[in-house]
């Protein structure tokens, strides 16, 4: 599994140009299976984002988590995170979990995210989705399990 994060200070995924997701302050997560992800990963990526100490404190330092600032979570599925260009000019997503398998475990992830407390919104699995986004900082993880 392995997620994009950019904490922000808005974002909006729209799906033919109608917004589906909208958050204020808080993260956007680009999402993406591979063939061997399971519930494990899922369940270690979700705890471990909403645990995240990426938000300033008094003080200027990084010490807050998502509740603590009462921020929120776009998550948008993204296999292109699976493509591989080591070779030629056009990527391969063979690494990139089927849409069958991919579908249900991004479920479970907005699922667990949100069983943590977090307000989260979404995109649409396997729509061509527009997302818009202003980095706050810009703060920008890869994360992967």
């Amino acid at each position: 599994m392995r997620v994009l994060l950019q904490r922000v200070s808005r974002a909006e995924v729209r799906v033919a140009g109608a917004p589906i997701g909208r958050i204020g302050t808080g993260f956007c997560l680009l999402v993406g299976f591979t063939g061997t992800d399971g519930t494990e990963q899922v369940t270690w990526m979700a705890d471990k984002i909403a645990g995240l100490r990426l938000f300033a404190d008094a003080e200027g330092k990084m010490n807050l988590a998502l509740a603590d600032v009462g921020g929120a979570v776009l998550v948008v599925s993204q296999f292109t995170l699976y493509g591989d260009a080591a070779k030629g000019r056009r990527p391969s997503f063979v690494d990139a979990a089927r849409p069958e398998a991919a579908s249900p475990l991004y479920e479970a992830f907005v699922a667990r995210l949100r069983e943590l407390g977090l307000s989260v919104e979404t995109g649409e699995f396997g729509a061509d989705m527009e997302v818009d986004l202003v980095n706050d900082g810009p703060v920008t993880l890869w994360l992967e399990r």
